[in-house]
C-alpha cells in the first residue's frame, strides 16, 4: 500500500513540474521579429527601378487610426526600399499591431502611388509602378 501511494506522489510531482517548466517557456517566448516594409518601385515597363524616391505617411483616418508618421527613403540596386517599422510600432505601443501607409514613388517626372497595411513582426511587401 504504502508503494502505491509513493508511486502516485511521485507521478504527481512529475506531471507537477513538467507543467511549471512548460508556463515557464511559454512566458519567456516572445516575438523579436522585425517590422520591415519592403516597397519594390517598378517602371511602367516592370523593370525594377533603382534611385527613386519612396515616401511611406501615416494614415489617420484609418481603423484603426496610424499613428502620424512620413519616413523616405532611395531604392537601392535591387529596386527596392526597405523601412524599419520598428521604430513606428515602438512608439505606437502594444496595442497597437497595425498600421496603414499612403506610398510615394517617384523617380524624375514619374510617379506611383499605393496603399500598404503593415503589421508587427512581419515583413510586408508592396510595389509601386511608375507610369509614364
Amino acid at each position: 500500500m504504502m508503494i502505491i501511494v509513493m508511486k502516485r506522489t511521485l507521478a504527481m510531482l512529475i506531471f507537477s513540474g513538467s507543467i511549471l517548466g512548460s508556463m515557464v517557456i511559454l512566458a519567456g517566448c516572445k516575438n523579436d521579429d522585425p517590422s520591415v516594409l519592403k516597397i519594390f518601385v517598378r517602371s511602367a515597363s516592370n523593370e525594377l527601378l533603382e534611385g527613386a524616391q519612396v515616401v511611406i505617411v501615416g494614415d489617420p483616418a484609418s481603423n484603426p487610426p496610424t499613428n502620424t508618421y512620413v519616413d523616405t527613403l532611395v531604392t537601392n540596386a535591387s529596386g527596392y526600399a526597405e523601412f524599419n517599422m520598428d521604430t513606428y510600432f515602438n512608439a505606437a505601443g502594444e496595442d497597437n499591431g497595425t498600421g496603414y501607409f499612403d506610398v510615394i514613388a517617384k523617380d524624375n517626372t514619374k510617379s506611383g502611388a499605393g496603399y500598404v497595411r503593415c503589421r508587427v513582426h512581419l515583413t510586408t511587401v508592396e510595389t509601386i509602378f511608375l507610369m509614364n
